[in-house]
């Protein structure tokens, strides 16, 4: 791990949305650590300063991608990046999904919004070893149809059952409508023998981990991915404090079980 920005150099990029963009990025150098699904990196552009954006593919030789929204100056200059740019990176940092914890289970992933970004590494990695797992589940909630990532590839994920919902569909939307809550009835799972990955708004991983454990799966194989404002990345700053957990040390993914008193604390 290097608390130092090592240089990426972005070789691919393609607009998601009209405020999101995916980099492909390689080593300029020497490349960092290996990455797990759901860990993230401190990326820097130059001039601006650096944010924290977890992975949305791992990719052969040291290459990664991350899907970025233009939320603040640091993203507004990310997403402005083009081939050839280089960008500075630090880790990898945080807790990864844990898809070892669902080997032998039905796996169901639940994505709000640019959520899907960090999900994308576990569903590729589940479906790269599908004999592991049971069925796999793939539910993703967004504002509109515009707002909806990867959605060609999404199409092609040779799941149990992929659903996609809007909050606001258009006049050309032909599928479902209303919270991504809606669509766990269509899944089909063991409740009792599932480990579910939930990553989006918190007010939709509140709704959605209290769904689930109320149909019977368990709190602790709830694994949920939590924001906070992150700083340092080396839990030494305190920006991301949620209770007695540092996110970017202790999370940003944890079970249900730690998570669901913590965000029952008001303005914690």
């Amino acid at each position: 791990m290097s608390e130092l920005p090592v240089p990426y150099r972005v070789i691919g990029r393609r607009d998601e949305t009209p405020d999101t963009v995916t980099l492909r990025i390689e080593p300029a150098g020497e490349a960092l650590g290996p990455f797990a699904p759901g860990q993230f990196a401190m990326v820097y552009a130059f001039g601006r300063g650096e944010i924290p954006v977890s992975v949305s593919a791992l990719l052969p030789g040291g290459h990664l991608a991350h899907t970025v929204r233009r939320v603040g100056a640091v993203s507004q200059g990310l997403c402005a990046a083009r081939p050839g740019s280089i960008l500075g990176l630090r880790g990898p940092y945080g807790t990864g999904w844990d898809l070892g914890q669902a080997l032998g289970q039905d796996v169901l992933v639940v994505a709000g919004g640019i959520g899907l970004a960090p999900l994308r590494p576990l569903i590729h990695a589940a479906l790269a070893d599908r004999k592991a797992y049971g069925r796999i589940s793939v539910l993703i909630g967004a504002r509109t149809p515009d707002d909806l990532i990867f959605k060609t590839e999404s199409l092609l994920w040779p799941t149990a059952y992929t659903g996609v919902t809007v909050d606001r569909p258009d006049r050309g939307w032909t599928g479902e409508e209303g919270l991504v809550t809606r669509l766990i009835d269509r899944a089909r799972f063991d409740p009792a023998g599932t480990t579910a990955y939930l990553c989006g708004p918190e007010p939709m991983i509140g709704a959605t981990a209290r769904e689930l454990v109320h149909r019977g799966v368990p709190a602790a194989r709830v694994r949920v991915s939590l924001e906070r404002n992150m700083r340092c990345a080396t839990g030494h700053c305190g920006h991301c404090q949620l209770g007695p957990l540092l996110l970017c040390r202790d999370g940003a993914v944890v079970g249900w079980d730690q998570a669901e008193p913590l965000m029952a604390v008001r303005e914690l």
